[in-house]
């Protein structure tokens, strides 16, 4: 079954004192094209996160958030600069000891200092671990994700099925209406040159082949067959499981380009009425199939 390329999906794990929330969105694009944004200490996992969503998806724009929590004892982005503050340890000792000051030095002290305090290093196994919670809350978005354009999609699929199916019963009264026409241009055609030139003068079988002309104008048939086909291959490009926008949208420009030929060539109110209705449907067809994967 077909699937669409307008989705949401959004996922939460935790483990390890990590807590991680994925949300994505996804609307209609030619290709797949996927931007992502999660915490600076992740993006050397960003790589790694978009390809295991092209792997599931095959087109459309994904927009991925990512945000992650850790508890306040792996989470503290601070550390202390031992080096430093032992050196101003010593330093205000002997500056206490040249001034004569009583007072030892106290922790205050040292915490004016505003070196005695360093960013923290990324412990690699606490990022690791952060990504492994990363993957799995991208996984249950990623689902959820699939099942919204699934479920669009199947909604996508019996609209598409009705309208190829309106365009298979216009083509039909097409069929039918084809040969009469032919034969009403035939006593047409001969009723004229009768008028315009007597029996006397009428030339048999220069009216044939005048008529054998006309009837090649008129005829449908090859559009007809072309158009069977193609809308059989419609219907079975929607039962697919595979990704078949892309067949999908090179079909209808076929459809469309089959019916706009019997328009052209139909010479007949009937025909032409039944050819506008078809166009409308493709066009209709047409819009659809754009936000199909």
């Amino acid at each position: 079954m077909i699937a669409s390329m307008t989705g949401f999906g959004r996922g939460t794990a935790h483990a390890h004192n990590i807590t991680a929330t994925v949300e994505m969105r996804s609307v209609n694009n030619r290709f797949i094209d996927i931007s992502v944004r999660m915490p600076s200490r992740l993006m050397a996992y960003e790589n790694e996160v978009q390809n295991r969503l092209k792997r599931a998806f095959e087109r459309g724009r994904l927009t991925v958030q990512v945000q992650v929590e850790q508890a306040a004892v792996d989470a503290l982005p601070v550390q202390v600069n031992h080096a430093a503050a032992r050196a101003y340890g010593q330093l205000l000792e002997e500056l206490r000891q040249a001034a004569g000051i009583q007072e030892p030095v106290r922790l205050e002290d040292l915490l004016r200092q505003g070196d005695v305090f360093e960013t923290a290093k990324e412990n690699p196994e606490v990022t690791e671990r952060m990504a492994e919670v990363v993957y799995a809350a991208r996984h249950e978005a990623s689902a959820g994700m699939r099942q919204m354009r699934r479920d669009e999609g199947q909604a996508l699929a019996a609209d598409l099925a009705g309208r190829i199916d309106a365009i298979d019963q216009y083509l039909t009264f097409v069929e039918v209406r084809a040969p009469l026409r032919v034969e009403e241009a035939r006593t047409r055609l001969k009723a004229r040159v009768e008028e315009w030139l007597g029996d006397d003068r009428l030339d048999p079988e220069r009216l044939e082949q005048e008529i054998t002309l006309l009837a090649d104008k008129l005829d449908v048939t090859e559009e007809c067959v072309r158009l069977h086909s193609h809308l059989t291959q419609f219907r079975e490009a929607l039962a697919s499981e595979e990704a078949v926008g892309r067949k999908l949208n090179f079909l209808i420009q076929e459809i469309h380009r089959e019916v706009n030929t019997i328009g052209s060539k139909a010479n007949d109110a009937d025909v032409a009425r039944y050819a506008i209705e078809m166009k409308e449907e493709v066009e209709k067809i047409r819009e659809q199939v754009q936000n199909v994967e």
